[in-house]
């Protein structure tokens, strides 16, 4: 919950049915207890001196490997928590020593497990024996936990010598919505709990290596990209830059995800189907922003993310869409009574967006910014997100401090890279390229990244080779969102 609310927030609906698919991939159990092992350095001697503000509880430990290549076996990370977001075969450093806080924030909802804790606002600080200078902070995409991007995200970074800090972002789960007062709340908290996180990561680092950050980034995937952009837009003084990888839109006036997966649940049972009408469901698919091409993946998302994401996001920012019900109804059919399929952002009362409002991004971000977004993304949809965020950015006037790369190729989630090889190229190369051009975008006076474009898929590339590499260079981009 947010920072003054009470326990007895959304009571009301704490009841409701659980039945919400997924739940294998957000619910999770909390790391093993695993014996912390000595560094055998100075800085790990007084890691317990070291306070993380405003945390009500912290546990320091020694290790010897801060990266999964030994956190999965000392019990510091939990794999449950970031399966399915990279590729099976991606490489996992090693070398990197140094000390882990885990802990939490004052909070009043308890979904997150970790630790053998029953309580929210969780958070992970990773601070390598051999630093760089540098940190990087990160909110975690979905509805997940605080290890979320151990193996996307903090591996790569920490073996760079970056410290890196992650939160849960303050309530977790699919039925993530069940926090806060009021609409949006649930939402909004993530927002300020990265800002929390954030400032007291920087103190933390200082504390530790006796000396501030050089330098803060702010990174993430999903919900964790869309973090990125607020924290740029709305505290850009705490950050130098930030890296937006597919981060989710949200916008008073659309579109967002309330817009085109009613559509997707509207149409898609009809193209599966066949017959006379499939056609036009077809060509309805595509014009909500589904690409063409991307068909192959539409069975997938429809049985595992549409429905799913489309009820608990719509509950979170219209409760009253179906009245004392939670959630709606899984896979309704349209024409079900309060039946999501049938959801109409557009005609729904002023205060769902009042409720959007309160997490709605603008554009006008304050510090260098770089965004990549696989072309095939059919849980948000490139048209329909990233593409309307860049012409946000440069509408605002801002668009000196960004770039944009569309992936060819990439889609939301790696792990599907592995099932689709021959279709599929993974993000967290690219995502790992785009971190490296902000770098040397922040340190080298003049250097700026390429051109925003469409980076294409090497014809005839192999997996290996794709999962290596990914130049952000290609063709200039003809689409609205790139054009100058």
């Amino acid at each position: 919950m947010r920072f003054s609310f009470g326990p007895g927030a959304r009571s009301w609906r704490r009841g409701g049915p659980a039945a919400l698919a997924l739940a294998a991939l957000t619910l999770a159990p909390g790391p093993a207890s695993g014996a912390p092992v000595s560094s055998g350095g100075g800085l790990c001697a007084r890691a317990d001196q070291v306070r993380v503000p405003g945390a009500e509880q912290q546990r320091a430990a020694c290790l010897e490997e801060l990266t999964t290549a030994g956190t999965v076996a000392s019990g510091h990370t939990d794999p449950a928590d970031w399966a399915g977001l990279t590729p099976r075969d991606l490489a996992v450093p090693s070398g990197v020593p140094g000390v882990q806080i885990d802990g939490y924030f004052p909070d009043t909802s308890t979904t997150n497990t970790n630790n053998g804790w029953q309580h929210d606002a969780q958070f992970v600080i990773r601070l390598p024996d051999r630093w760089n200078g540098g940190l990087v902070v990160a909110g975690t995409p979905g509805n997940r936990e605080q290890y979320a991007n151990d193996r996307a995200i903090a591996d790569w970074v920490l073996s760079r010598g970056y410290a890196y800090a992650a939160t849960d972002k303050g309530n977790t789960g699919p039925a993530f919505y069940r926090d806060g007062e009021e609409p949006g709340d649930a939402i909004a908290e993530w927002n300020s709990r990265l800002t929390q996180l954030t400032r007291a990561a920087r103190v933390t680092a200082a504390r530790h290596y006796h000396r501030p950050p050089s330098r803060t980034l702010v990174t993430g995937m999903s919900n964790g990209g869309y973090l990125v952009r607020w924290q740029l837009e709305n505290h850009p003084g705490l950050y130098d830059g930030g890296v937006d990888w597919e981060g989710t839109l949200w916008r008073t006036d659309g579109p967002t995800l309330l817009d085109f997966l009613p559509e997707a649940l509207r149409t898609y049972p009809v193209y599966a189907a066949g017959g006379q009408e499939a056609d036009g469901a077809h060509r309805a698919l595509h014009a909500a922003g589904f690409p063409a091409g991307s068909e192959f993946l539409w069975p997938y998302h429809h049985k595992i993310y549409w429905d799913l994401t489309q009820r608990i996001y719509r509950e979170e920012l219209d409760p009253g869409f179906d009245g004392t019900a939670e959630a709606g109804t899984p896979f309704c059919a349209p024409g079900t009574p309060a039946c999501d399929a049938d959801y109409d952002y557009a005609a729904r009362p002023g205060e769902v967006r009042a409720a959007v409002q309160k997490i709605a991004l603008t554009g006008r971000i304050g510090k260098p910014l770089i965004t990549v977004h696989g072309t095939l993304d059919v849980l948000l949809p490139i048209s329909q997100d990233s593409d309307v965020y860049a012409r946000m950015v440069r509408q605002a006037g801002r668009g000196s401090l960004h770039r944009y790369y569309r992936i060819e190729g990439g889609t939301h989630t790696d792990a599907l890279v592995d099932t689709h090889p021959d279709r599929l190229r993974p993000l967290t190369p690219c995502h790992r390229t785009a971190f490296t051009a902000l770098e040397n975008w922040l340190s080298r006076p003049g250097h700026r990244p390429p051109a925003s474009g469409t980076v294409p898929l090497p014809p005839g590339a192999d997996p290996a080779t794709l999962l290596d590499a990914c130049p952000l260079t290609g063709r200039p981009d003809a689409t609205p969102a790139l054009r100058p």
